[in-house]
């Protein structure tokens, strides 16, 4: 079993309060923030996922963890119907609000506040669903995957992007230094919220990936499982089915 990382170890809230209160705190510098702590590599990350969800032309996309709606602003020019970013963070959803407003993509996208774990749609509506930097903040993972699963078509796909631990030298050695150390540092320097950076540090670190995590997606319903490890294996994507 998976040990169970909390943003704030002196607080007597769930997982799923504390990564809200979190979020909420965090939600007015997370871009900019975020763009500095991974060097910019995250958005190459997302658009290999949207080049992945690109492949079966969906119309009805569903991006939970969505945060400020990055992937969902990338995922509209993909032409679908329908874009629902969800989060269970108001603070980065007022962000991300913004952002589709900006982007004039009101008629198609839609930003709800929800939790992963009771997803508010209907069995099998979704084409295509995505994750990203969200999975390891799931209160309950298996109860999450399960709700994923529910709400997505017959034969459609999940393509979750999320962080893992590179594996070879001198890398490995390279990669915990630095979200051990440096990312943290980072996140003090600039975050109002001082513990913000540690746990996701502290989380990414202690989230099985790789087969470990195809093994998790199996047991909640999905096959044809596969990941691809990117930038030395620092992050991983997983496509899955139903």
């Amino acid at each position: 079993m998976q040990k169970e990382v909390k943003p704030y170890k002196d607080s007597s809230l769930s997982k799923k309060e504390q990564v809200t209160e979190m979020f909420n705190s965090i939600s007015k510098n997370y871009d900019g923030l975020n763009r500095v702590i991974s060097l910019g590599i995250d958005m190459k990350w997302r658009k290999k996922v949207v080049s992945i969800v690109g492949e079966n032309n969906p119309k009805q996309i569903l991006d939970i963890a969505t945060g400020t709606g990055d992937l969902v602003l990338m995922m509209a020019k993909l032409n679908p119907d329908r874009i629902v970013g969800l989060d269970i963070s108001p603070g980065m959803l007022e962000v991300g609000k913004e952002k589709v407003k900006k982007a004039n993509l009101d008629e198609i996208a839609e930003m709800v506040v929800g939790d992963s774990e009771a997803l508010p749609f209907e069995d099998k509506t979704f084409d295509a669903i995505t994750v990203s930097f969200g999975v390891r903040n799931f209160g309950n993972l298996d109860q999450g995957l399960k709700e994923i699963c529910r709400v997505l078509k017959d034969d459609g796909v999940l393509v979750i992007l999320e962080t893992s631990n590179p594996t070879k030298f001198p890398v490995k050695q390279g990669y915990k230094f630095y979200t051990n150390y440096v990312l943290p540092t980072i996140g003090k320097l600039f975050s109002k919220d001082k513990v913000a950076y540690n746990y996701l540090s502290e989380s990414a670190n202690a989230f099985p990936f790789g087969e470990a995590f195809n093994n998790i997606l199996r047991k909640n319903g999905f096959n044809n499982t596969k990941h691809e490890p990117v930038t030395f294996g620092s992050a991983t994507i997983y496509t899955a089915k139903k």
